[in-house]
């Protein structure tokens, strides 16, 4: 039985009113089918939560708004047809396909965030960047392949606007080729990884760094340390070196301290007991290399570095190991007796010249 043969008999059954009626019969069908979903979802959802299998749960999640919606559309749409809305039936067609689409691509993110998150709790190392590539790419998939069947329901010829995308691609090639540009340097960015969503980078040759949030098909985001978002093209990254501090092994200590002239008798005992002091250390990385040399003849002091690193690559705990490291050497210095030198100068006052009184 179709709309019109159910138009017909209702008009034959309540006179006048018959019209009425049944737009208020799928207004309120339309109500009742969205609560009823959403309590046999709620219900289905505490069930699934029970078992371990993620798909489940992710299916639920991304169709409970979608199918809120589709209910909605086609009670409205068909009680629009009743009351003689030519374009009721097309309308519902495209919102199909759209709620569709939408319900596709909320459950490709669902399935991108869950997978992260299930590798956080069991501790699995799972790329972000390749993650975000993914569900990007699908996403981009299924929107065109929604796109062609939309502009097929309306009625276009799909297969001669892909004829005349092929034959006008060199001129939106043209008009486009910085869109082009960064659309490839996100793909260079994806298979040569020099850095990934959550790194800390920054470029000698631009004035950027900070920490990495999203790699988009046409920007990259990173939020500088003063917590601005700075967006990048990624074609930039083409041209320009990136240093990538994330990815360090280790963090270096180098310092020059310097002591007194006066203590130059003591100064290889100091250099020798703060080289042990560094080799004995627990936070520090005896595989690399470890320096303390006398190093030169200052204006004002005798001066020694230290080279070493540290285990741990924590931008905070690296500047806690440092500090206990420079208070072993001060304690080391005090200890033979001397002084960390700070800048100073001798004055030579010449002896006044005795004047003979002559009579």
């Amino acid at each position: 039985m179709n709309v019109e043969t159910l138009i017909q008999y209702f008009g034959d059954f309540f006179g006048d009113n018959s019209l009425t009626l049944y737009v208020f019969i799928c207004i309120f069908a339309a109500l009742l089918a969205d609560y009823f979903q959403k309590r046999i979802l709620n219900q289905l959802k505490l069930r699934l939560e029970k078992t371990k299998t993620l798909w489940d749960d992710v299916a639920i999640e991304s169709i409970r708004r979608p199918i809120s919606f589709l209910i909605w559309l086609v009670g409205v749409t068909f009680a629009a047809q009743i009351l003689g809305m030519e374009s009721a039936i097309s309308i519902r067609e495209i919102g199909v396909i759209l709620i569709i689409t939408w319900a596709i691509t909320r459950l490709i993110g669902q399935v991108e965030k869950k997978i992260l998150q299930e590798g956080e709790v069991k501790g699995k190392q799972i790329d972000r960047t390749t993650a975000d590539a993914v569900t990007q790419l699908l996403k981009i998939s299924v929107i065109i392949t929604a796109t062609l069947v939309l502009l097929q329901t309306l009625g276009f010829d799909v297969s001669a606007i892909l004829a005349f995308g092929g034959i006008s691609g060199i001129a939106v090639g043209f008009a486009a080729k910085d869109l082009l540009a960064n659309f490839f340097g996100a793909i260079m960015i994806y298979l040569d990884r020099p850095f990934s969503i959550g790194d800390w980078i920054r470029s000698p040759d631009k004035n950027i760094e900070g920490t990495v949030e999203r790699i988009g098909w046409r920007l990259t985001v990173i939020r500088t340390f003063d917590k601005r978002p700075l967006y990048v093209p990624n074609s930039v990254f083409a041209s320009i070196a990136v240093e990538n501090p994330s990815r360090m092994t280790n963090r270096r200590i180098y310092e020059t301290i310097g002591v007194r002239y006066d203590d130059d008798k003591v100064l290889p005992k100091i250099i020798d007991d703060v080289r042990t002091m560094l080799e004995s250390h627990e936070e520090i990385d005896q595989t690399q290399t470890l320096m303390v040399n006398f190093n030169s003849f200052a204006t004002s002091s005798l001066d020694f570095f230290v080279y070493t690193f540290t285990k741990t690559t924590d931008w905070q705990k690296f500047h806690m190991i440092k500090q206990d490291v420079l208070f072993k050497i001060n304690e080391i210095i005090s200890g033979h007796n001397a002084e960390i030198a700070f800048p100073t100068s001798t004055l030579h006052v010449p002896e006044p010249i005795a004047i003979s009184e002559t009579k």
